[in-house]
């Protein structure tokens, strides 16, 4: 356990958002650039953290022409790596609580790559801020949620909040299930310090149809994805 993985993070954060909110600036900024970023920085976690990285379940990602609500549950930041690298040949962004927007470049970074702000605490925002991100989808990226909306600091699913769900109703895209476990031994929820040499294991489910359940079945559909969730983590 050491400060040295986790000054590593921080700087190679701000490698890959300084330029971004620059390009942002002058009106270079590309969607290709923000994706050769995040994979680059992704990666680079990944190797000065030594995490040892097993990924289940490509095949439910199909030939990559549709588009999926991405769906997991969040242990950690190294979430945001380890998902990039689970699914590396499709554009994928994320819904993110508007705290991280507040990181001085950090956050404008994400904005300018993206990354959907939402409040916590307000539904309304939320909502509207899902709603405007279904274009997104229309352009072919993945969009990535952790309806938990907040990391578990035991690595017990905890409920699921709802914005998504209708969002994949509304939209009729199908959810994608993502099961993501040992990122929390890398970081802990609201922990410092990176711990080296962890294993993590990120495992893609089989897609699910929002259009079989309807919105009068809205519940049944989250249970549905919760439990799929649930089921492969062994818990």
């Amino acid at each position: 356990m050491t400060f040295v993985e986790t000054a590593k993070g921080i700087f190679d954060t701000a490698r890959i958002s300084v330029p971004t909110v620059l390009d942002a600036a002058t009106g270079r900024l590309d969607a290709e650039a923000c994706d050769e970023r995040l994979a680059w920085w992704s990666r680079k976690l990944f190797a000065d953290a030594e995490v040892s990285l097993v990924v289940r379940g490509r095949e439910h990602l199909g030939e990559g022409r549709e588009t999926f609500i991405v769906m997991s549950n969040h242990q950690s930041l190294y979430d945001i790596p380890a998902l990039y690298r689970a699914i590396p040949d499709r554009r994928l962004r994320m819904v993110a609580k508007a705290e991280l927007f507040d990181v001085p470049v950090w956050g404008h970074a994400m904005k300018a790559a993206g990354f959907v702000r939402v409040e916590r605490g307000n539904r309304a925002q939320a909502v509207s801020a899902l709603r405007t991100s279904s274009s997104m989808l229309e352009e072919g990226s993945l969009l990535w949620i952790a309806p938990e909306g907040t990391r578990s600091t035991t690595g017990i699913v905890g409920p699921f909040k709802s914005g998504g769900f209708h969002l994949a109703l509304e939209t009729g895209h199908r959810i994608l299930p993502v099961a993501i476990d040992g990122t929390r031994d890398v970081l802990p929820a609201r922990g410092t310090i990176v711990r080296k040499g962890k294993r993590v294991v990120v495992t893609i489910l089989p897609p699910i149809d929002p259009n079989t359940y309807g919105k009068e079945h809205r519940k049944e559909l989250t249970a549905a994805v919760h439990d799929a969730i649930v089921e492969a983590m062994g818990r």
